[in-house]
């Protein structure tokens, strides 16, 4: 099987950060909403499957089987395309590290793709969860199941507590990402992706875009005492939390050791790159989140 070293994928990286931050403005939204969606189905997938499994008989099975199932959400990201905010908060720093990317161009993509997550979560949060009656009524399993999730999340959890579960999330979900890029095959891409994904919700972690679905999907269904404030003040910390595991442990630590100090840490900004990048397209075996 066919696979980049860990050097290959930081230069990998960097052209796929760069893609990223010269999409246009439209297919950060559009990507966006898709990716939004499809982490707001794993999440509603994974209450569903999980739903009356009782913690006191199946313990630490139930969050480990919500995280397999979980992991689905960054493979259809991955494999079927899309702009995952969590992701792109390693990859374009990375390429801001290396001096290919302005500042501007990194807060104008985490600002359109972070819209666009926003947008298709709630989407599927409202439509295809609450008003379709996935999640039932209250006193239902799945209802519980999720009110558990959001309560813990939005209620339970303080500011730091959700920061420093972000920064958790975010490096394991960012080393996910890192690792698909390294395979070169759709097989390869969904096992790497697998185990970071399971870990970080199993764990209890906090992934922003995952909480956009989460927390209005149970303040809709009526579960009480989960207001929007609580949910406001998850999505902040969550964010901020997510952007330093990204960003920190993931695309400055590989920076560090396999791109700076070479020729691909210089301000060369390569103008072909913006033209390769306005047609969407992902690098060539590397995930497009």
């Amino acid at each position: 099987m066919a696979y980049k070293t860990p050097d290959q994928i930081a230069v990998a990286a960097v052209a796929s950060g760069i893609k990223k931050a010269h999409l246009p403005i439209p297919k950060m939204l559009v990507g966006g909403f898709l990716a939004g969606a499809y982490i707001a189905f794993a999440g509603l997938l994974a209450v569903d499957v999980t739903a009356g499994l009782d913690p006191a008989i199946w313990g630490g099975v139930t969050t480990l089987l919500t995280g397999a199932v979980f992991s689905m959400g960054l493979v259809l990201v991955i494999v079927a395309g899309s702009e995952l905010l969590t992701g792109n908060m390693a990859l374009v720093p990375i390429a801001l590290l290396s001096r290919k990317v302005s500042l501007g161009l990194l807060a104008r993509n985490w600002t359109f793709v972070l819209l666009g997550n926003l947008v298709g979560a709630l989407f599927v949060a409202y439509l295809l969860a609450v008003q379709t009656g996935v999640i039932g009524p209250e006193g239902s399993p799945s209802f519980t199941r999720l009110a558990a999730i959001a309560t813990t999340k939005a209620v339970t959890e303080d500011d730091a507590t959700i920061f420093l579960r972000a920064i958790g999330c975010n490096w394991l979900v960012c080393l996910g990402v890192w690792m698909a890029l390294a395979a070169e095959d759709v097989a390869g891409k969904v096992l790497a992706i697998f185990f970071p994904i399971t870990a970080f919700v199993a764990l209890g972690f906090d992934h922003v875009v995952a909480n956009m679905f989460f927390l209005p999907a149970a303040q809709w269904a009526g579960v009480p005492g989960i207001g929007w404030g609580n949910i406001v003040g998850n999505w902040v910390f969550a964010a901020l939390g997510n952007a330093v595991g990204g960003g920190v442990f993931v695309a400055l630590a590989y920076w560090f050791l396999y791109l700076k100090g070479t020729e691909h840490s210089g301000r060369d900004t390569a103008p072909a790159a913006a033209p390769a990048a306005s047609d969407g397209a992902g690098t060539a075996g590397a995930p497009r989140h």
